[in-house]
């Protein structure tokens, strides 16, 4: 070989190996971009890469959601009401020469009580007659619910009797509360309203004494076993339907339209 074809292969053989290093030198540099421009396609929003891509780096496609978020309601807030069915727990109250007892027309409508104000997001202790957590209970509202006595009187013994404690610290609410109640009782039953015949026992109602001092508190007597037999065995629902409307008139502040 002369040097002069010696010189001339070992130039191409130069060049060669500029051009190879120079195209694997721009493969590595395309590949690079192309990875960049991947991983900047996932993470920007409304940029979509083809499946065949995915494929070729085995990276599984991406879920997409299709169904719209629905923006959360803040739940409405809850106020704590007390219950107690009058005599549960402890005795059967007044029977009846039929075997009726009062504990069960109590239970009954305060149960019903319990149920319509749950399904309008109040929270709701259905309580007993001595129910350990009377001590030092706190509530926005304490409604004891009794009934009157099963033997016939006279024809005016019927009606309903709503009472406040006789000493209270904050008597304006109790007393608001008892409005409430009388109102929205009345509107409800059709009975009137039989306050003559509100006794000591009420005013003076052994759980008066043991909640807190500032929680609102009164007793009612939803009838007469008797002559208002027929609304309170029957028709229970009425009953309470007319008790919660009295506790959502106190604790929403309703105005009282009218006065039994």
């Amino acid at each position: 070989m002369t040097t002069e074809n010696y010189k001339s292969e070992n130039s191409n053989q130069e060049v060669q190996k500029d051009t190879n290093g120079f195209f694997y030198q721009m493969k590595i540099i395309f590949g690079v971009a192309f990875v960049l421009a991947t991983v900047y396609s996932i993470w920007t929003p409304g940029v979509s890469i083809p499946s065949s891509t995915w494929e070729e780096f085995n990276f599984p496609p991406v879920p997409v959601e299709d169904t719209p978020i629905k923006a959360t309601k803040s739940s409405k807030q809850k106020q704590l009401v007390g219950i107690v069915a009058g005599h549960w727990g402890s005795d059967s109250g007044s029977v009846c020469s039929d075997g009726l007892t009062e504990k069960e027309v109590n239970l009954n409508i305060a149960s019903f009580v319990q149920k319509y104000l749950d399904e309008e997001g109040f929270e709701v202790d259905l309580l007993q007659e001595f129910d350990p957590k009377l001590t030092d209970y706190e509530a926005a509202v304490l409604i004891s619910i009794h009934a009157d006595s099963c033997d016939y009187v006279n024809d005016l013994a019927t009606g309903f009797k709503v009472a406040q404690a006789m000493a209270s610290k904050r008597p304006e609410r109790s007393a608001r509360l008892t409005a409430c109640l009388r109102n929205r009782y009345s509107e409800a039953t059709g009975l009137d309203l039989h306050s003559t015949s509100v006794t000591e026992d009420m005013t003076s109602y052994h759980a008066f004494g043991e909640i807190d001092e500032n929680t609102p508190a009164v007793i009612i007597e939803t009838g007469f076993l008797n002559l208002d037999r027929q609304l309170l065995t029957q028709n229970p629902e009425i009953a309470a339907h007319g008790i919660a409307s009295g506790i959502r008139c106190f604790i929403n502040n309703e105005s009282i339209s009218t006065t039994p």
